[in-house]
């Protein structure tokens, strides 16, 4: 039996999950492994349900961004239907969107991950927090409080509410948008842009102060995949699947989210209740999911895509590449690439506000049941999300599979830990900021386990060194 160190639970992420950490004899990291701690059942409890109830319902998978499954789920009651929503409908879906992009990663980098990137991964952890970066920083605090408080009031001002919003159906939205809504929306998207254009300086001016965790944090070869469109521009709501290797080949490109099955398959762990999907074509001969390991996300967006599709965006996406050295393989590179989402999705909401269709009264079709298959994807702040719905002839439920981006990410997140881990660890004695760093590589992919609320601060973390008897040798617990 190895010696195991285990970070249970990790901190400032959306959810509960733990970290296991196994030393050889000579006290060298053998293993490192993430398990997420929680059961939420959505795929079982949602059978039985009428699909028109689908999206209300599956937007409570997640308190962090409903919308993206809001739009999953409307885009699986669209095929069921097999109606082409009104064009007004589709821009306002892509219009909250991409408010949900803008508020959800502002949460990531101002509040979750920016106490490490301005304080320091080795700061007092009693400080290491978003407190500690409101004594600190207090107008940049402020700032990611507007930015990601703009973010939400663009998901209300279409779809009801900010939270769990009632707006986004089968078919398309419930209500058209306003001239006054539109006014005061495009009013406010300066303050952001600017605040998103600091943010991606900021970042750029404090990135070589962590070129061995640029290194280091789950910096490998995968693949990347994400929606695409025929223009090569950046996509966040449509398109089709596209994946490309760790240098930028086209690997897969043109399939539909509806045959996602054909190029991704899912495995089971014992030890954690999260899947790891994986790339099937690379697995067929070795039989090991880790061998398919794709990164879908922030990261794998800006890898995928020729352009932004707008100036700013396509600005900060060629320095962007050039620190990366082409494509980016690090998952530290998540941060920069979400700060350029959001900058990019100011500009992109800017154009979708001024099209003078955008007020158009005709935003929602309806029809009955007419396709007993269906599967929706979009693009969530955190990679792509697939729903797919089996209903009988009165449209209820008889299978329910959902493929979240979390998921995804999986077999990256354990490569990425067991990379921090061996860079790191040297021996059973381990400090605290070792130990945030290992944290810090999950905090990288902004990972939503539990989809629900939770206590603000920081929560208790108890590592305990078991040693080859079974028995207890050394337990650090932070309060």
């Amino acid at each position: 039996m190895h010696d195991l160190v285990v970070i249970d639970p990790v901190t400032r992420i959306e959810g509960h999950a733990k970290i296991t950490i196994a030393l050889d004899d000579g006290g060298n990291v053998a293993d490192a492994r993430f398990h997420v701690t929680e059961f939420r059942g959505f795929e079982e409890f949602c059978r039985g349900r009428p699909v028109w109830e689908m999206p209300s319902l599956t937007a409570r998978t997640c308190g962090i961004c409903p919308v993206s499954h809001l739009l999953a789920s409307a885009k699986t009651g669209d095929a069921v239907m097999g109606v082409t929503i009104p064009p007004t409908a589709a821009k306002l879906r892509r219009v909250a969107n991409l408010g949900q992009i803008i508020q959800s990663h502002a949460l990531s980098f101002f509040h979750l991950s920016a106490p490490d990137l301005l304080l320091g991964m080795d700061a007092d952890p009693a400080t290491r927090n978003v407190f500690g970066l409101m004594a600190s920083e207090p107008e940049l605090a402020r700032r990611g409080i507007r930015l990601r408080s703009f973010g939400q009031s663009v998901i209300e001002a279409i779809a009801g509410r900010k939270v769990h919003s009632p707006g986004i159906v089968p078919g398309g939205i419930a209500h058209p948008m306003t001239d006054e809504t539109r006014e005061q929306l495009t009013e406010n998207l300066a303050e952001a842009r600017e605040t998103a254009a600091d943010a991606v300086e900021l970042f750029t001016g404090m990135l070589d102060r962590f070129e061995r965790e640029v290194r280091a944090f789950g910096s490998f070869p995968s693949l990347h995949m994400g929606l695409a469109n025929d223009a090569g521009n950046w996509e966040h709501y449509d398109g089709h699947l596209k994946i490309v290797d760790a240098e930028g080949s086209v690997v897969v490109d043109g399939v539909a989210p509806a045959d996602y099955r054909t190029i991704i398959g899912e495995a089971g762990r014992q030890d954690s209740y999260l899947k790891s999907p994986y790339f099937k074509p690379s697995v067929a001969e070795t039989d090991d999911p880790s061998a398919g390991t794709y990164r879908v996300g922030p990261l794998a967006r800006l890898n995928i895509c020729e352009s932004m599709g707008v100036p700013a965006g396509d600005e900060a996406l060629t320095e962007y590449r050039e620190r990366a050295g082409g494509i980016a393989n690090s998952s530290f590179f998540y941060h920069y690439a979400r700060l350029i989402e959001i900058l990019a999705a100011t500009e992109h909401m800017a154009l979708l506000l001024a099209d003078p269709e955008i007020t158009g009264t005709k935003v929602r079709a309806t029809a009955g049941i007419n396709q007993l298959h269906a599967v929706g994807a979009s693009e969530a702040p955190r990679g792509t999300l697939f729903h797919e719905y089996t209903v009988d002839d009165h449209g209820i439920l008889t299978d329910v599979n959902m493929i979240i981006a979390t998921g995804q990410n999986n077999l990256a997140m354990n490569a990425t830990i067991l990379q921090i881990a061996r860079e790191w660890i040297d021996g059973p004695t381990i400090p605290e900021p070792i130990l945030n760093r290992v944290e810090a590589g999950i905090r990288a992919f902004d990972p939503c386990l539990s989809c629900s609320t939770h206590a603000i601060g920081q929560m208790p973390l108890v590592i305990d060194l078991v040693g080859s008897d079974g028995e207890t040798v050394c337990q650090m617990r932070r309060d």
